[in-house]
């Protein structure tokens, strides 16, 4: 058997690999039954259906007729970008509210892009904080900053 689609046949390993390894570590909890379910009963379940998704895609990728494909070189750099985003949203969010901090977010994000558009960059950032405003500070009811303490408009 050859690999055809190494995409396809690297991500059926690593979702086997992550099934069984949930399925495996939810063992140390209580399993209980369908009818009254334990804490670990629906980890359980999920990983092992983790895992039989990752041999179905891990076994199409063997066909004969799997389209042909390479894994490129991994992107350190756009990783690092992602990361760095994240970690400076997550210092930003107390002194400069939710609104600026997903601005920040999204903009410092797109530079891991290699084809970005700067236009529908920052729609995507506003369309975002609109939407992180509506779902965690007017649905769920979240209390947190919206704008920087300074302007007075929390």
């Amino acid at each position: 058997m050859q690999v055809r689609n190494k995409q396809n046949f690297w991500s059926g390993v690593m979702f086997i690999v992550l099934g069984a390894a949930f399925a495996w570590k939810s063992t140390e909890y209580s399993m209980g039954t369908a009818a009254r379910m334990g804490p670990g009963y629906f980890p359980f379940w999920l990983g092992v259906l983790m895992a039989i998704l990752g041999a179905i895609i891990l076994l199409t990728s063997l066909r004969p007729k799997a389209e042909i494909t390479e894994i490129t070189k991994f992107d350190f750099k756009s990783v690092a970008i992602i990361t760095a985003s994240v970690l400076v949203f997550a210092f930003l969010l107390q002194p400069a509210g939710l609104i600026i901090s997903m601005l920040v977010l999204v903009l410092i994000s797109a530079a891991a892009a290699h084809d970005n558009n700067w236009k529908v960059t920052i729609a995507n950032a506003i369309f975002l904080a609109v939407l992180c405003y509506l779902a965690f500070i007017v649905g769920l009811k979240l209390v947190f900053p919206i704008w920087p303490a300074f302007l007075g408009m929390n």
